[in-house]
This record gives C-alpha cells, structure tokens and sequence, in this order.
C-alpha cells in the first residue's frame, strides 16, 4: 500500500451507512466478552443461538449433497425445485395454505435475508415502514439502509401482546407503505389469533399498505395448535408475504437456509431485488431443507415441548425470586418487567452481569415502548437455567 495520507478515506462513507443504528445483539456479545475477559462466570441468556444438533437425517441429507455433483453449480435464482416444492407442501399440509411455487415463493439465505429483501422491495426514500413495539432491531435497521421512515405501534399487554390495531390513528395507516409482524414474537412469545390477522387484512386493502409477517418462529408453540399463518386468512394473497425459517424449527442457525412466501408481485419485485443485492442460499442448504420439510416434523414438535418445558422452569424460577414475567407461547425467549428501583433496562441490565453473572438483552434494543424489560433466552441447558436463576435470586435478595 501507499504511504500517502489515508484520512480522506472517512470523508468517503456514505451518509447511510453513518446514520445506521447500531446492531444490539453484536453490542451484547460485546459485553459478555468484556465480562468474561474481566474474569467472571458468565450464564449467557442473551443469544437467540440454538444449544443442541439438527436431526440426524438433516445433518445425512446435507453431507450427502456435499458429494451430489448436480449441486456443485450454482443454483436458480429463485431456489432449486425440491425445495420449493417442499415449503409449498409444508404450507399445504400444514396451513391448507395453497401457492405457486413459481410466482410465490423465494428461496433465501435466512429470515434476515427476507427482511431486507422484502423492504428494499418495497420501500423508497421516505416510505413509511411500521412496526409493532417491542420489534425485531433489523426491521428499522433495514428501514434506514432503504432510506425509509420507520414508526412503531406498541403491543398492548391486555390483548395478549398484540397491537390494539383499533387504537391507532387512522391517518398513520394512511402513510403506511408496509407493516411488519412477528408472531410467534420475539421477543414476548405472544402468539397472533386468527382474528388478529383478519383485521391486519382488512386494514391493508382498506388503507392500501402490504403486509410481512416474519414467520421464523413457526413450529415452535407451546400449545395444542400450530401458531396460524397469516397467508390462511382470507385477502392476504392480495397484500402479504411471509417469512420462514429453518434455523428455528431444525436447530440450524449457522446454515442460513430460508424463504419468502406469498402475494406474486411483492414476490416479483423481490426476487428482481435478491438478484442483485445477495448471495444465492447455498444449495446443499436447501436440498437438507428439503428433506427436513418433507421428513418426519415430530422432531419440530419435540424441540417445541422442550423449549415450552425450559419456558415454565425459567419463568417459575424468576417469578418467585419476585420479577413479573409475561405469560409466553412460543418461541424462544422470556420478556419479563425490570424491577422496581432498578432503572431502565439497560441500567438492569448491566446490573444483572455485574452481580449475577447473567446476560440478558434490555428492552431498549427492540423499541421505545420496551424500556421496562429485558429479555431471556431459553437456548441454554436446563442446569445454567436453575442456576441463573440462583444467582439472580440472590442478588436480589441480598
């Protein structure tokens, strides 16, 4: 390299990329390093990173792939056929849900792949993107990378952590470009209703906004039913698209393997975006998604009841060292109240890894409303949960 001055180099960032809100969960690995460096015993409840393995046949289908010559090549564009034929059946079977794998699917590298795509589908500058409150934090980073404007509705305790979709201006639906769901929720657990999704439609062909629902969390309900989606409801094929996951239900965060799914023309102008902004989803991914889709779901169901079990030992455990934990029904995190007298949640937080050696996300990073909570992941051995909740017992008391 040269040796000539290299300081101009910061005046050539674009604006976008300064104005970009910082990503908190990179901020919270963060501090537990530090915590860890500094020597202390660190219970990390802060990861949305699976603990355990995907089933034994999805880690065969994906070696087997490895040595497929057919999936040496580069991919279509828009997934390979066996997969998007199985996310077609999935909904199909599961949802009675009936689409195109043509025209109404895409096959991603992730959920968070989809997020991105599906708005810089969407939005342009100073397009109004709304958000339910707590939100996932790459919704409005996603917003500011497409130069849109973000705005949040808070979710209502009373209605089960669903928005009072009623209480809200009309005139801010009237902005609207896009609303973003998230059910089952990270971070409440709440789970949306059949009727729920009803009026979200009603109000998108009323008002004249799409609608995605991020549909990670799909499989992985505490309940007897399945967490509806919301490409079932009557209308939505006209406004709104979904995005799934395998990492969830299959433990495979790291192979980043999903989709969109749902109206055609949002799924046009998606795809025309994916072709020139991402990588493709690696195809031994999908081949192994495939199979895992076509295959046996009762390891879904499994991986739910264990979450669901770990949900109650760690809620149990927190309520009776006195914290006001909110009644969860899927997925994989606990939101609970920040204790009276201990500050905001990022105040709580800190708190929490200084005293008790557990790390937690405050409430802060998923939006305004969310300041009086932190949030729990349940991804940890039933062990470190009895004993974070030792500690954090402890210290309060004490």
């Amino acid at each position: 390299m040269g040796k000539g001055d290299p300081s101009f180099i910061g005046n050539l960032i674009s604006r976008r990329a300064t104005a970009l809100p910082p990503n908190p969960f990179a901020e919270a690995d963060a501090r537990v390093a530090a915590s860890i460096r500094a020597g202390r015993h660190v219970i990390d409840l802060s990861k949305g990173n699976p603990d355990g393995t995907p089933p034994a046949f999805m880690q065969d289908a994906l070696a087997h792939a490895a040595h497929d010559p057919s999936y040496f090549r580069y991919p279509p564009f828009d997934g390979i056929p066996e997969y998007l034929a199985a996310i077609r059946d999935w909904y199909g079977e599961r949802y009675d849900v009936a689409l195109d794998e043509r025209t109404d699917l895409l096959a991603v590298a992730g959920a968070s792949v989809g997020i991105s795509t599906v708005i810089d589908a969407l939005i342009d500058e100073g397009d109004l993107v709304v958000a339910v409150d707590p939100y996932y934090p790459q919704y409005e980073g996603s917003t500011a990378v497409a130069k849109g404007a973000f705005a949040t509705i808070p979710a209502d305790p009373a209605h089960g952590f669903l928005p009072d979709l009623d209480a809200v201006d009309p005139a801010l639906w009237d902005r609207a470009k896009l609303l973003i769901l998230n059910y089952p929720n990270n971070p409440t657990g709440a789970v949306a209703t059949p009727e729920f999704y009803e009026r979200v439609v009603a109000l998108a062909h009323e008002h004249r906004f799409a609608v995605v629902n991020d549909f990670a969390y799909a499989g992985i309900e505490f309940g007897d039913e399945p967490s509806p989606s919301i490409l079932e409801t009557p209308g939505a094929a006209d406004v709104a698209v979904e995005l799934g996951s395998l990492s969830k239900m299959f433990m495979v965060a790291g192979w980043r393997g999903g989709w969109i799914a749902g109206n055609a023309d949002i799924l046009a102008a998606s795809k025309a975006v994916h072709r020139q902004t991402t990588v493709l989803a690696p195809s031994v991914i999908q081949r192994a998604g495939a199979v895992a889709l076509n295959g046996d779901l009762r390891s879904v169901a499994r991986l739910a009841a264990t979450y669901g079990h770990r949900a109650q030992v760690l809620s149990d455990g927190l309520c009776e060292d006195g914290l006001d934990v909110v009644e969860v029904h899927g997925g994989l995190f606990l939101w609970a109240r920040v204790p009276e007298g201990y500050g905001t949640s990022d105040e709580f937080t800190t708190w929490l890894l200084e005293h008790a050696g557990v790390a937690v996300i405050p409430g802060s990073c998923f939006g305004p409303h969310s300041d009086g909570y932190v949030r729990f992941s349940l991804l940890r051995p039933e062990p470190d949960l009895y004993e974070a909740v030792s500690h954090i017992g402890r210290v309060l008391k004490s």
